[in-house]
């Protein structure tokens, strides 16, 4: 969940512009809360330490305060939090090129005369940072490469259900949520590059944990996330009720 902060000395701009985020959180489903809306920019930056978290920030350029304007705000809250989302909301367009001179990096600079257009722009940096994360979230996913005949593919790591020893010597069956792709390799290595993430649950299977979904333990089968079964051998048993937190021993 994203924390957003909102900063402005009128309480009537705050409770519109906190409507409308709330309303589009709601109608969009993002994994965003607004957890703090205050005139004051000290307990704006009181919070924003205590969470700790990466935060959305929408703050007005005229602050009626003695130590801070919104540009300075910005530049503790930079100091603070490197990689958080600036939005300035404010009567002042002509003070949008400020925002370069403070060097913020403000995601953007929304005028608050016209209501609609303020809301369409709270809009639309909602969306501009969803799409930012979710790509930055794509780009920090571990990959597992295979050369696959001719081609070399990268494989999501969290995309692969588990890895089957196949029928001929040294071949190895990835299935994956995307399909399946046979490849030349060890259950032995694999099991050692990829780490804990995934268990060797049989001589012929190295399961990822985090795709399982069920266990049958009278027919000692696993079932993954997207209904496809394998076999675990008895000694391994415990070790995946530990991993997988549920309460059964014999």
């Amino acid at each position: 969940m994203i924390p957003i902060y909102l900063c402005d000395d009128d309480p009537a701009v705050r409770r519109a512009v906190r409507s409308e985020l709330e309303k589009e959180i709601l109608i969009s489903g993002y994994d965003m809360e607004v957890v703090c809306d205050t005139g004051s920019p000290r307990k704006l930056l009181d919070a924003a330490r205590e969470n700790g978290k990466r935060g959305i920030y929408f703050l007005d350029v005229d602050l009626k305060d003695g130590k801070y304007t919104g540009f300075t705000l910005g530049q503790e809250i930079r100091r603070e939090d490197t990689r958080g989302f600036l939005v300035y909301v404010t009567a002042f367009g002509e003070l949008a090129f400020e925002t370069f001179r403070y060097k913020l990096e403000a995601l953007d600079y929304i005028v608050k005369d016209d209501p609609e257009e303020m809301f369409r722009g709270i809009r639309r940096c909602l969306n501009v940072i969803t799409e930012r994360v979710q790509n930055e979230q794509e780009e920090d996913r571990p990959y597992f490469t295979v050369k696959f005949m001719d081609t070399v593919r990268h494989i999501p790591v969290d995309d692969i259900l588990y890895f089957e020893t196949g029928g001929k010597s040294h071949r190895i069956i990835l299935h994956g949520i995307k399909g399946n792709i046979d490849f030349t390799g060890s259950i032995r290595d694999l099991q050692k590059s990829l780490g804990k993430q995934f268990l060797r649950v049989h001589r012929a299977y190295l399961a990822n944990v985090s795709h399982i979904r069920e266990l049958d333990v009278r027919d000692k089968k696993i079932v993954f996330t997207n209904g496809e079964e394998c076999f675990f051998s008895r000694k391994v048993k415990n070790e995946l009720f530990r991993l997988l937190d549920l309460d059964f021993q014999t």
